[in-house]
């Protein structure tokens, strides 16, 4: 700080502080270095250097205001004492008020200083002295003095206040408006979305449906059962697992421990985390494998499929896959109506352990629908007796395969459809070959040889070839282009009667009578009786057979198809065929299905079968007192083919016939025997056909002892009365 001059500063009327009131004046104008300048402290402002004069010099030494702290402390202020000479007044600087010598104190600083004040502490304006007004200050070469710049307002707090409501009530409004939208608009797609993280699905298994037998028994029905599963992941010893549920499974623990084997998908590095143990397990094994709480291993709900027959008309029925789909027989040709679809049960959970259904919450059921069910023209007891028969008499064959069919002459309803080989429906993989599957009666082609007349014979009939008292001689033997066709009952040109040709199965006799048809009119009946066509029975994969065109018809051929060769037909075909005998002439399509039952047990019968006549009823009859000979001619001039057919108490209509087979076209080793009757002749109930292909040729003997069983056992078992005599008409083989 620059020193202060030694010499008392003058007050505003000149004179020095701390002087005494009488000193003496000094002249004016007169002064030194120390009166010119002085430094203060802190600066003063213009109007603090008039209030200072005002007021004398004594003022001087008070404080500085408030305002004037506010300035720069350090930055120093010329204060210039003016002695007031004549003619030294420069621009800007008063001018000393009229006698006396008092200086005029100016306080001049080096740079502007500016103050802010608020409106409330800026100073007031200092108060003018009374006495004369001075003149106007000169204005020329005067710099203007610069107003202090206003300091700028504080923030309103009113307004903040507006500013913030505002902002608040528009945050507010806008969230308002988004739950109103959420809640309203896209309610069911934010609902929809978060639903699936808490939903629980449980699948509801529709049983599929059974199939009954013409009382009401059950052939094939599903039952509950459980399968084992297992995760190879969570599997801590695979062996010692598979040791314990070996013998509750019924299979070996060295194949469940491989299954139980870890391994990845196909194709993936992904583990496998499920693998099927076994299928259609039983309840009672079930709930021991949960009591043992081996890790990995689970049990859950299944079906299964139960055939309490077990091999009962299994080759009709067929059998279904683990997953209860048909795969052969009627299980697989109607498995759309057996099939039911599986209901799912949608429910809310509860998060953590519990995992409970939420009471009042979201709950959505598909009941399952059972499949349908099928009620057959099969009658069990016929069916079992049939095969038991079928079986018994197959056994003195070899290597050998057999059919029989049992059928209802008015209704054409199939009461009985055997088949050997059979096997067990419940394991159908336990078999020698595929084959044995199949179902004989519709998938067995063969040629039918003599049983073929009787539609040769019929024919003749109803075209009036010939009639039932007819006869001509019949030599040993016709040749027909390179072929020769002999009798095994030679007439050596002996004159035969029609039913002694036909008793005596004459190939010779035949050949002739279908000369005298023609080759159209026995294809045309071929047609009438149901060869060359589906039966449309109802079993899956049905052979259609084949009839040879007249116009591929060899020379030979008009001596092989009147007699049954060079024809395909089935065993069913040809046992609708003598069904359309049976029926005084009309033919009714062969069937199985009786029925279609609904889920609620409510039955639809089926379609009616098809019809058409082939024959006249008279013909038909006589047609039947024809073949009546073939279990009854038995005298001098010989026995009938058909005597083991026979049954005690009846009179039976029917004809033996050995035939040919053909495999894909090839002719296979040995014979088809065959048999084909109706009772009681009179008036016909029941048509059983018996087919038996051995390669030793034994068929023959079987197919006749295999037809009267069958055939006295259906009889008795519907309690058809005997016939009114048990004798058949007396027939002339060679008449006189």
């Amino acid at each position: 700080m620059p020193p202060r001059s030694e010499e008392p500063r003058r007050d505003a009327t000149g004179s020095r502080r701390g002087s005494s009131r009488g000193a003496e004046p000094r002249e004016p104008g007169v002064g030194g270095i120390s009166d010119a300048r002085a430094y203060t402290p802190r600066g003063r402002t213009i109007r603090e250097g008039g209030a200072a004069a005002r007021t004398g010099g004594g003022a001087e030494q008070r404080r500085t205001p408030r305002s004037s702290r506010s300035g720069d402390p350090f930055r120093p202020a010329l204060q210039v004492l003016d002695g007031g000479r004549a003619g030294a007044t420069r621009a800007g600087r008063r001018e000393t008020a009229p006698g006396g010598r008092a200086g005029v104190v100016r306080t001049v600083s080096a740079r502007p200083v500016r103050e802010p004040f608020d409106d409330e502490d800026e100073a007031p304006p200092p108060r003018r002295r009374p006495g004369p007004r001075r003149p106007a200050r000169p204005t020329a070469g005067r710099r203007p003095v610069r107003k202090p710049r206003r300091p700028p307002k504080l923030a309103d707090p009113r307004r903040r206040l507006r500013l913030g409501t505002m902002l608040v009530l528009t945050l507010f409004a806008t969230i308002g408006i988004r739950l109103v939208f959420l809640q309203t608009v896209t309610t069911p797609a934010y609902a929809d979305g978060g639903l699936g993280t808490r939903l629980a699905v449980v699948e509801l298994p529709a049983p599929r449906g059974a199939i009954y037998d013409r009382t009401g028994a059950p052939l094939a029905h599903s039952v509950e059962a459980r399968y084992v599963f297992a995760d190879p992941t969570v599997v801590k010893d695979r062996f010692a697992a598979a040791k314990l549920l070996s013998p509750l499974l019924g299979v070996p623990a060295s194949e469940l421990a491989d299954r139980m084997k870890p391994r990845t998908l196909p194709g993936t590095t992904t583990p496998l985390q499920f693998v099927y143990l076994a299928r259609g397990v039983e309840i009672p094994q079930a709930k021991q494998i949960m009591a043992l709480d081996l890790a990995g291993i689970g049990v859950h709900r299944d079906e299964k499929r139960e055939v309490p027959g077990g091999d009962l008309a299994a080759n009709l029925l067929g059998f279904v896959s683990q997953d209860m789909h048909g795969l052969e027989g009627l299980e697989a040709k109607y498995d759309d109506l057996l099939e039911g679809q599986a209901g799912k049960k949608r429910y809310e959970v509860g998060q953590g352990d519990l995992a409970a259904p939420i009471p009042g919450g979201y709950s959505q059921t598909t009941p399952a629908r059972p499949g349908g069910s099928l009620e057959l023209t099969i009658d069990r007891d016929v069916q079992f007796m049939t095969q038991r028969i079928l079986s018994d008499q197959m056994a003195q064959t070899r290597a050998s395969v057999g059919a029989a069919v049992v059928v209802d002459v008015p209704t054409g309803e199939v009461l009985a459809q055997a088949s050997y080989p059979g096997y067990d429906a419940a394991a159908p993989d336990k078999v020698n070959s595929p084959s044995d599957r199949e179902d004989a009666a519709t998938s067995f082609i063969v040629d039918p040889g003599s049983i073929h007349k009787a539609i040769t014979f019929g024919a003749a009939l109803q075209e009036g070839v010939i009639t039932p008292e007819t006869t001509f001689p019949v030599p040993n033997t016709i040749t027909k282009g390179d072929t020769v066709f002999r009798d095994t009952h030679p007439a050596e040109g002996r004159t035969m009667s029609i039913p002694g040709m036909f008793a005596f199965s004459s190939n010779v006799g035949t050949i002739e009578i279908a000369d005298k048809l023609g080759p159209d009119r026995l294809i045309d009946y071929q047609k009438r009786f149901g060869l060359g066509q589906p039966t449309g029975e109802g079993m899956p994969g049905e052979a259609p057979g084949r009839l040879l065109p007249v116009d591929r018809w060899s020379d030979s051929s008009h001596g092989s198809v009147p007699i049954g060769h060079s024809v395909d037909a089935t065993p069913l075909q040809m046992a609708a065929a003598y069904n359309a005998i049976a029926n005084d002439g009309t033919y009714v399509q062969p069937h199985l299905i009786r029925s279609v039952i609904t889920p609620d047990g409510k039955k639809t019968a089926a379609a009616a079968p098809a019809t058409h006549p082939v024959l006249s009823p008279a013909n038909a009859a006589a047609l039947r007192r024809i073949m009546e000979g073939v279990t009854s001619i038995d005298g001098p001039d010989g026995r009938a083919t058909g005597l083991a057919a026979a049954v005690p108490g009846y009179r039976v209509a029917g004809k033996t016939g050995t035939g040919l087979r053909y495999d894909n076209g090839k002719l296979q080793p040995g014979e088809v025997g065959s048999f084909i009757g109706m009772a009681p002749a009179e008036k016909p109930r029941y048509v059983v056909a018996v087919f038996v292909w051995s390669p030793g040729g034994e068929g023959g003997t079987v197919a006749a002892p295999a037809f009267r069983e069958i055939m006295g056992y259906t009889l008795r078992h519907y309690r058809v009365p005997p016939s009114a005599t048990d004798r058949s008409p007396k027939f002339e083989v060679f008449p006189r």
